[in-house]
């Protein structure tokens, strides 16, 4: 049946692994779960045998659900199985046989979310927005003396503890930011959705040292969400949706390079050309749109940042997954940070393992996210760092998450690589 769910399963990339084994050291679940079915190639055997028909695809769901999609066993793969080809598959197929039996509460949920929160600028303002008033209004405060946010589950408590002051400004930042006698580059700076919403002043921060290091900045104001989310989420077409909206966005300006700030953004924009395998000029319009896609820090790492501070911090780095595993960047935020007067910098013992953020997996798998980030969160203390850099806003919140856990605020914080580099510059 060409309608039957399990036909979108990448049943041939199943038969690229070869099972050894060699992903279970690098998989945070299989670490902390013990479970062969929660190791990278536990599920891609549950894939194949959904795929045969030898089990039901509903009997992948919880395995898939609780990958974190971190693609760390594709960097130690001997036979470079493209694991997360097959995670998406299998995420679209669940999502094709739940989605006609969701309830209407259901599908009204994922309509408001999907369609009309995450890919529209002005409503992700409007929440940021909001966001600012609970915070700067003295709700906030109200709230916790009350005690009202234990009335919250656990997960939305811990989160709203650790979100940090939103800048609303950031909503309303100018679409060209053109430095016309720039000696650099002519960049265009993709916002994100959440990053602007809730890390606006990251962002902001992101473009004036672009400037300060002599680019010419212009943020395409048609640009949209990456999609990252639609597709972890199994909704494959609308995600290509707003990839050809980016794309469109984007080529307008014709820019040296599309920067962004936020590992998991800047892996969806690298891969755009994937969701077009079978439309040739598209395909092929994504391809010279990924090819100019860069992360923020390997631009920095090219140019010379105007230092003014002497900063005296002992820095821990935590990567973000998808910066690391799937956009290559590696060495470009540990060469920025040693540049920085006065900042020691100790690298985690284990940087490649996730902190368990993985999008929205730490707040729908609250339990799992927080046993991971306890392994993460040991391994940061060994480094008894003042600051704990991150490269993406979900690592950045998690990190936060941890310091709270652990009951460190008062000699700890998290910070973004931006937000280094600023503090650096002298640029608030």
């Amino acid at each position: 049946m060409t309608d039957d769910p399990a036909n979108k399963l990448a049943y041939d990339e199943t038969f690229s692994c070869i099972q050894c084994g060699t992903c279970l050291p690098a998989c945070p679940t299989y670490k902390t779960m013990g479970k062969e079915t929660q190791s990278p190639r536990g599920r891609i055997n549950l894939v194949k045998m959904a795929a045969e028909k030898k089990i039901p695809l509903e009997a992948i769901r919880e395995p898939i659900d609780l990958c974190l999609g971190c693609r760390a066993c594709e960097r130690v793969c001997p036979t470079n199985v493209p694991y997360g080809k097959i995670l998406e598959s299998a995420k679209e197929a669940l999502f094709e046989q739940q989605k006609d039996a969701s309830s209407l509460l259901k599908r009204l949920e994922e309509n408001l979310f999907y369609k009309q929160i995450f890919p529209k600028h002005q409503v992700m303002a409007v929440a940021g927005s909001l966001l600012w008033f609970y915070q700067k209004s003295g709700l906030k405060n109200l709230a916790h003396l009350t005690h009202l946010t234990k009335l919250l589950p656990e997960n939305l408590e811990t989160f709203e503890r650790a979100t940090p002051d939103v800048h609303v400004r950031g909503m309303h930042r100018a679409e060209h930011v053109k430095n016309e006698t720039a000696a650099n580059y002519k960049v265009a700076f993709f916002n994100g959705c959440v990053m602007d919403a809730v890390f606006g002043r990251i962002n902001d921060m992101s473009v004036k040292l672009l400037i300060a290091c002599g680019c010419s900045v212009v943020i395409p104001p048609k640009q949209t969400c990456c999609g990252a989310l639609h597709l972890h989420g199994g909704r494959r077409a609308e995600s290509k949706e707003l990839a050809r909206r980016n794309i469109e966005a984007f080529e307008a300006e014709a820019p040296d390079f599309v920067i962004n700030n936020a590992g998991g953004c800047g892996a969806m924009l690298s891969e755009y050309p994937q969701l077009f395998a079978d439309e040739p000029d598209w395909k092929a319009r994504a391809e010279r749109f990924s090819q100019h896609s860069i992360d923020i820090s390997v631009l920095l790492a090219k140019l010379d940042l105007p230092l003014k501070k002497t900063l005296n911090y002992r820095v821990t780095l935590q990567p973000s997954c998808h910066m690391t595993n799937v956009q290559k960047v590696v060495n470009e935020p540990i060469r920025l940070i040693q540049k920085l007067d006065g900042v020691a910098f100790h690298p985690l013992d284990d940087p490649d393992f996730c902190c368990g953020s993985a999008g929205i997996y730490n707040l729908i798998n609250y339990e799992p996210a927080m046993e991971i980030l306890d392994v993460k969160m040991a391994d940061v203390q060994k480094q008894n760092p003042d600051v704990i850099v991150t490269t993406n806003p979900g690592c950045l919140l998690q990190m936060r998450v941890g310091i709270e856990r652990e009951r460190l605020q008062d000699r700890m914080k998290a910070m973004h690589l931006v937000e280094l580099l600023a503090e650096a510059c002298g640029i608030e």
